[in-house]
């Protein structure tokens, strides 16, 4: 039994789903596909990512290939509650709603590995979690499963390398037509779409810092840049802040950029990224966004117990007024920007993403019986297929090796 907000929704989540299936063409010809083979059948998938428009899409088009799903969202604020209804109304088991507390966020989890899945698609890692800590019975029908962000990939290594990771798990994040598209271009759109959206400001002319130049920080900062912002750029890594200096940024510490930001964005997958110390410096009227994937990167318990004073400044921006009496704000709570604040990537980027998340699952399923526990890499020829379908999608055509320039190459 579906657990979603109200079922009356649909018809607008509907419309939706249909939008960007119009835009999504790799992954509908992947759904035909699927329609004719039914790699998933007798498979129960269970599904934790941001319960939207495309995320809905590929559900479909899974359960085209035959497979029993079992959806829920990975944020408790990203879940659009007229999608979810859509996706419920379509016959498949649901268990989102937007704004739920983390006890329920987490019951919906558990609600969709109670179905004892056989291939679990993650987005940020806590469905494997908890299938590590709490539904430990279950992992013998684990055939593998799929990780879709940075986040997740982080932990999933630091389990393999405890040796604690108990099944395959794909990593899609690290797929080109993922990481290079997705991170880079879609992060880059829908992380400006939610702010823009949700401040009504300008951005030309604003000091902007930005905290991370991994693929999602050089997509934010990129179009940052494009929208008459000048970027700085916080970083650890410093081959990273090295590309970020010769990209034309400035580059320097937490602590000297929180005096200059006007606005903040962290996208680093890491935790304490802006803390107490930097909101005493920062200036009157500062705005923090957070677009890594969990609500840790900008210290929320440390600026609720800093404040004085705490009110709604706007719809999903938050005013946070400290003992100085300058405010700063915060945008979604802290969460995922792009999604609590907008309606996520574009289609047509995730159209790739999704696409490598479908024919990953595919993968697993038909190596089943070969596959042992750990993370793996996406497979080389998916991401070639994706990408020559996306190309053909576009209408683009490229040259191909000669046998002469294949044997040259020792290919």
């Amino acid at each position: 039994m579906s657990r979603i907000r109200d079922i009356s929704l649909a018809p607008s989540g509907e419309m939706k789903i249909n939008w960007v299936q119009r835009n999504m063409p790799v992954l509908r010809g992947i759904g035909e596909t699927f329609q004719k083979d039914r790699p998933f059948a007798g498979l129960r998938i269970a599904l934790s990512v941001h319960m939207e428009a495309k995320t809905a899409y590929l559900c479909r088009v899974l359960e085209m290939g035959g497979a029993e799903m079992y959806v829920t969202g990975c944020n408790p604020l990203s879940t659009q509650d007229d999608v979810a209804a859509a996706v419920a109304a379509g016959g498949i088991e649901t268990f989102a709603f937007h704004g739920c507390t983390m006890a329920e966020y987490e019951d919906c989890l558990c609600s969709v590995l109670e179905k004892g899945p056989n291939i679990i698609i993650d987005d940020g890692g806590d469905l494997v979690h908890l299938m590590h800590t709490k539904y430990r019975d279950l992992i013998p029908g684990i055939i593998g499963g799929c990780e879709e962000t940075t986040t997740g990939i982080h932990r999933l290594r630091a389990m393999d390398r405890a040796g604690e990771l108990a099944f395959p798990m794909v990593m899609v994040n690290e797929a080109d037509c993922k990481h290079m598209f997705d991170n880079r271009y879609g992060t880059g759109q829908s992380v400006w779409d939610g702010i823009m959206r949700t401040t009504n400001l300008i951005v030309a002319g604003k000091h902007v810092v930005v905290s991370g130049y991994g693929w999602c920080g050089k997509g934010v900062s990129m179009r940052a840049k494009g929208l008459g912002a000048k970027v700085i750029v916080t970083e650890t890594d410093p081959v990273r802040a090295l590309e970020a200096v010769m990209d034309g940024y400035e580059v320097m510490p937490m602590r000297e950029a929180a005096k200059l930001g006007d606005l903040f964005i962290t996208v680093t997958g890491c935790s304490g990224i802006i803390t107490a110390e930097h909101f005493e410096t920062m200036k009157d009227g500062a705005i923090l966004t957070n677009a890594g994937h969990f609500d840790v990167e900008v210290d929320m318990a440390g600026l609720e117990k800093l404040a004085v004073k705490k009110y709604d400044a706007r719809h999903n921006i938050q005013g946070y007024v400290l003992p100085s009496g300058k405010t700063l704000f915060v945008i979604a709570e802290g969460r995922l920007v792009n999604l609590a604040a907008g309606d996520g990537h574009p289609a047509e980027i995730m159209d790739m993403s999704f696409a490598v998340q479908a024919l990953s699952c595919r993968w697993l399923a038909e190596h089943r019986d070969s596959l042992r526990p750990g993370v793996i890499p996406v497979p080389r020829e998916i991401d070639r297929a994706v990408a020559g379908i996306k190309l053909s999608a576009m209408g683009v055509e490229i040259d191909r090796l000669t046998e002469e320039q294949t044997a040259y190459l020792g290919l």
